[in-house]
C-alpha cells in the first residue's frame, strides 16, 4: 500500500539544538496514516549522519511492519513536532530516553508496565 505523506503546514515549533543533526526516523503510521506518536525513544545517533537519535512510532506496529524499511522515513525533528505537537515537551530528553503515550496529550517514561495509548490525529 503506497500512501502519500499527510500534507501539513510546517511551522518553526522547536529550535533543535540537540547536539547532533536534526534527522529522526518516523513510522509511516504517523506521517501517512495519521496516528499520533505513541512510542518514542532516543538512541545514540548514527555517526556521520544528521541524526538526532529520535525514533517515533505510533505504537501499533508489529515486527513484520517494522522489518520493512519502506514503512519508515527520515524527517527533521521540527517536522514531526508539527505532525504531533504533544511530543514537544519531551524532545530535548537525553539519549536513552523512552516514552509511551498514556492519554490523548501526555507521555510517561516507559517502565514496560502499561499499554501504549493509541490515538489518531484530529485533522
Amino acid at each position: 500500500m503506497n500512501k502519500d505523506f499527510i500534507k501539513i503546514d510546517v511551522k518553526d515549533l522547536v529550535d533543535w539544538h540537540g547536539g547532533y543533526g536534526e534527522g529522526c526516523i518516523v513510522s509511516d503510521r504517523i506521517t501517512k496514516e495519521g496516528y499520533k506518536v505513541g512510542y518514542m525513544y532516543r538512541e545514540k545517533p548514527d555517526e556521520g549522519r544528521p541524526d538526532s537519535g529520535w525514533r517515533f512510532l505510533a505504537g501499533n506496529e508489529d515486527d513484520e511492519y517494522m522489518n520493512d524499511p519502506n514503512n519508515a522515513h527520515i524527517f527533521a525533528v521540527n517536522t514531526i513536532c508539527n505532525y504531533d505537537p504533544d511530543i514537544i515537551p519531551y524532545i530535548f530528553s537525553n539519549i536513552g530516553s523512552v516514552y509511551i503515550r498514556i492519554n490523548d496529550k501526555e507521555f510517561m517514561i516507559d517502565k514496560k508496565d502499561r499499554e501504549i495509548f493509541i490515538a489518531r490525529q484530529k485533522r
